[in-house]
């Protein structure tokens, strides 16, 4: 692999997250591009949720239920206008609401079957709790599985990006042979073994195991921080995230 993989502007921090542009859209006038942006939110986000409602004590169909039933009435009721945008993170404008639903609305809203009209966010429940029953923190409560399962996800969403960097430039080979560097320690890289499956020097696969481990590092600061109001600090939530994946 020579050289870097072009990623243009997205190296840097955007000036207006994901969360404060939904905001902003939401309580404006409705359109389709908020909707959309809205729908995106919650398609990438939805899983902590459903792992925290099935850790409250719900069954998988309960929790299949309840999450589903939680986003389309997000969507519809437009529940994000009384967020604070200064203040608010979407993490934790997501479980307070989903709290504030469980306690008050599903029951009333799973009573009166809205009609066929309702928009409905499909998610792959069937995974999410494949992945839920696999999981070993048997021990953490709700509060703590979602924050660990938000981790995860950001997780998951630098991965899916750097991803589609390196495919897009013709690298994705080269993906796949160094994504097992990125969470080792340095001294557990056999750098050999990476320079064999690179078809380079040993020297050219360790400088591209920096450049990679690197653009993670950039990339999953960029993930936190869309979740983010403006202005709000970055490296707290990237402490308090730490903290929740070193939970087990």
């Amino acid at each position: 692999m020579s050289g870097e993989v072009a990623s243009g502007d997205s190296a840097r921090l955007f000036p207006h997250t994901r969360w404060s542009v939904v905001l902003a859209a939401t309580q404006r006038h409705s359109s389709p591009e908020s909707a959309a942006a809205l729908e995106s939110l919650c398609r990438a986000y939805w899983h902590p949720l459903y792992a925290y409602v099935r850790r409250s004590g719900q069954s998988p169909h309960d929790a299949q239920d309840i999450t589903q039933e939680f986003f389309a009435l997000l969507l519809e009721k437009h529940w994000l206008d009384t967020a604070d945008r200064e203040k608010g993170r979407l993490r934790t404008f997501l479980i307070v609401a989903l709290k504030n639903f469980m306690s008050k609305e599903w029951r009333r809203a799973s009573a009166q079957k809205r009609g066929g009209g309702s928009a409905h966010v499909a998610f792959d429940t069937t995974l999410a709790e494949t992945v839920y029953a696999t999981d070993s923190s048997t021990k953490l409560a709700p509060d703590e599985i979602f924050d660990r399962e938000w981790a995860l996800t950001l997780l998951d969403l630098t991965l899916k990006r750097l991803q589609a960097e390196f495919a897009a430039a013709g690298k994705g080979n080269d993906f796949e042979a160094l994504k097992g560097c990125l969470m080792a320690a340095h001294g557990g890289i056999d750098y050999t073994a990476v320079a064999s499956q690179l078809e380079m020097n040993e020297g050219a696969a360790r400088v591209a195991v920096h450049r990679l481990r690197k653009r993670f590092r950039d990339v999953y600061r960029e993930e936190i921080s869309q979740t983010l109001a403006e202005g709000a600090d970055l490296d707290a939530e990237l402490r308090h995230l730490a903290g929740a994946l070193s939970q087990e």
